[in-house]
């Protein structure tokens, strides 16, 4: 795939999202959708607002936050400058005081491609919460452009289940909801295995991922349906690469981030 259709593809996307931000249930206490298919194998609709929302719990004080990359690790953010990012030019976004915030048209992307991962990242959604729901501090990490770990601002801020923060947005929920306040750094430790296919196309392990959010699992090993889908059910369409580039979305909210490494998993010795 590329890059060029990656950058259209999330573009169309995105857009998608905020087209339908006013199509939510008329019941405003119950954020989501009553008109999206079924999930497979569940008794949920895509972003069902009759979902219900992750239990809160209150995270500690710290876990990795400001964790050191190891020896091994790409540093894909130290503080000072994109260089392993590309996006927009025209509209670059703003770095100061060790982060990199929102700005512009358009999301990053790494210029390194990666396989099975393990990355950190610290996120910030902005100090002074504006609006609801999903326009409030709205961004997302994008693996390989097709699957997404969602970045938003849950505090307090009840959106549908499947797009809460740390949730395999359009999927499955995160398992509790462990959002700090607005303002306040946050860390994700993800680990993630791409998708496989045999020699004909046909998909023999779908891609995984276990999510840590300031120290707390929200999955663990939980497979993807499919390719990210915004109303529609998620699915695997054609196989990709075994390697794929990272992407964080741009939603327009100025959300900060600092501190991102990445690492191989790498693979046991031949027993």
């Amino acid at each position: 795939m590329t890059t060029q259709f990656l950058r259209l593809n999330l573009t169309t996307f995105a857009a998608a999202v905020l087209l339908a931000a006013n199509s939510f249930a008329a019941d405003q206490s119950k954020v989501g959708y009553t008109d999206t298919p079924l999930l497979p194998g569940q008794k949920w609709r895509v972003h069902d607002a009759e979902r219900p929302q992750p239990r809160v719990v209150t995270p500690g004080a710290a876990f990795s936050d400001a964790a050191p990359a190891p020896s091994d690790a790409v540093v894909l953010f130290n503080g000072t400058d994109l260089a392993q990012w590309k996006g927009d030019d025209k509209a670059p976004w703003k770095i100061e005081n060790g982060y990199m915030e929102v700005a512009g048209k358009g999301g990053l992307q790494t210029r390194e491609q990666f396989g099975d991962f393990q990355l950190h990242l610290e996120f910030a959604t902005p100090a002074v919460a504006k609006g609801n729901s999903q326009e409030r501090g709205n961004s997302g990490l994008i693996i390989f452009g097709r699957y997404e770990v969602q970045v938003l601002d849950c505090y307090q801020n009840p959106t549908y289940a499947d797009g809460t923060v740390g949730a395999m947005y359009g999927q499955y929920p995160p398992l509790a909801n462990v959002s700090r306040k607005p303002g306040a750094w946050q860390t994700y430790d993800i680990l993630f295995e791409t998708a496989r296919w045999d020699a004909e196309g046909k998909l023999t392990k779908p891609a995984n991922v276990t999510v840590m959010l300031n120290g707390v699992a929200l999955h663990h090993k939980k497979d993807f349906i499919g390719f990210v889908q915004h109303r529609e059910v998620a699915k695997y369409t054609k196989p990709h690469p075994p390697k794929g580039p990272l992407e964080i979305q741009n939603h327009g909210n100025p959300v900060r981030f600092r501190n991102i490494w990445i690492r191989p998993l790498g693979e046991y010795e031949a027993q």
